[in-house]
């Protein structure tokens, strides 16, 4: 568990620098560059996330439970699940979606989150997926401060909503016959 917990550390409070530190971010950028920024970021971030994983899989070698939640809830978690590949393409394809959701990433995380708390109760579930969770909403809290970060994506044009909802469902549709099996070994339905 404390594998888990050092990485969702090292991913999360990279994340999360904007957050609570954006002039100290600003400094070590200017004295860095941004590509030695980037670099760093993306360093620990990947050191994080490798650390999450191994430490999520141990973990759920030694299961803790926390709270059975009842089968009705695996439902209603597939049906959170659905706009979350919408909300992760729309990020990058802006349009309306992206427009009315303001952010639609951080919504994404904070669904995916709900709704994976909502179909598991062990120890490292509650950790891992209560752990994004608290950062989304923070994060979104906080943007009411702070200018949102540029998101680099396709050009605006009006067939992007399109493209969000056709390949956000093929995705979840994917993610739930067979990658979420094979990725993670467990099948959503199964």
């Amino acid at each position: 568990m404390l594998t888990l917990i050092l990485g969702l550390a090292l991913f999360l409070g990279v994340h999360s620098v904007s957050i609570v530190a954006p002039s100290w971010r600003d400094r070590v950028a200017a004295r860095l560059g941004i590509s030695g920024w980037r670099a760093l970021y993306a360093v620990i971030a990947v050191i994080g996330f490798v650390l999450v994983i191994r430490g999520y899989a141990a973990a759920k070698l030694e299961p803790v439970v926390l709270y059975v939640p009842p089968a009705g809830l695996r439902h209603l978690s597939a049906v959170l699940m659905l706009p979350v590949f919408v909300l992760l393409l729309a990020a990058y394809l802006p349009g309306r979606i992206r427009t009315a959701t303001r952010h639609p990433m951080l919504l994404a995380t904070k669904l995916w989150a709900l709704a994976h708390l909502l179909a598991n109760g062990m120890a490292a579930d509650v950790l891992l997926f209560g752990g994004f969770l608290v950062w989304a909403v923070l994060d979104r809290i906080s943007l009411k401060r702070r200018a949102p970060p540029a998101i680099q994506g396709a050009l605006n044009s009006r067939f992007n909503d399109a493209i969000a909802v056709v390949g956000g469902l093929v995705v979840y549709a994917l993610f739930i016959t067979r990658w979420h099996a094979a990725l993670f070994g467990v099948a959503p339905f199964g």
